[in-house]
């Protein structure tokens, strides 16, 4: 499923969930994409940040860890120091991912036409629906904008909270392609 791409890792992590339909070791086997997915190498990681934030890893961090503490189909997290001592992690999305999901996203909505017209059942299945709401997930992945937004507004709302944590997302310092976050143990 790694060798085929994004999509198909994300079929792998939904598949993970449905234990009443795998025996174990397979869903075990599944489970392992949700964060141990093959990494891309540090020193690509180094040129997307540098990249997405118009300045020298140097510049921009006092440490940056090539190694990723995760890696998924989407993106892969490294700890990083900043100047000021705050240990932060910086989400990176995968160097050409946007390219895979588009040609993967090309090939499901063929795949959905052939579908629905072949299939008999396929106006109760709905294939082009299913697909639309796998591009809009995806889509919604690659904007890690968003999700720090999110995560800031979720921080907002659990200020406060004895039982939830959210780190803060480090702005000065996340853009499309890099978002820095508070690390949290």
């Amino acid at each position: 499923l790694e060798e085929l791409g994004p999509i198909f890792v994300k079929f792998g992590q939904i598949l993970s969930t449905r234990r009443d339909l795998l025996p174990p070791d397979i869903a075990d086997d599944l489970a392992s994409l949700q964060d141990r997915v093959l990494p891309f190498p540090g020193e690509q990681a180094r040129a997307v940040v540098e990249k997405a934030l118009g300045a020298p890893i140097a510049e921009l961090y006092a440490s940056f860890d090539e190694t990723p503490l995760a890696s998924a189909s989407i993106a892969q997290v490294h700890a990083a120091t900043l100047h000021d001592g705050r240990a932060v992690v910086v989400k990176v999305l995968r160097p050409t991912i946007r390219v895979q999901i588009e040609a993967d996203l090309a090939l499901l909505h063929a795949m959905a036409g052939i579908a629905e017209r072949r299939l008999s059942a396929a106006e109760r299945i709905r294939p082009r629906a299913i697909v639309t709401e796998i591009e809009r997930t995806l889509r919604d992945e690659l904007e890690l904008l968003r999700e720090g937004a999110n995560g800031s507004l979720l921080r907002r709302n659990f200020q406060d909270s004895p039982d939830l944590y959210v780190p803060e997302m480090i702005w000065s310092h996340s853009k499309d392609g890099a978002l820095t976050m508070e690390r949290v143990y």
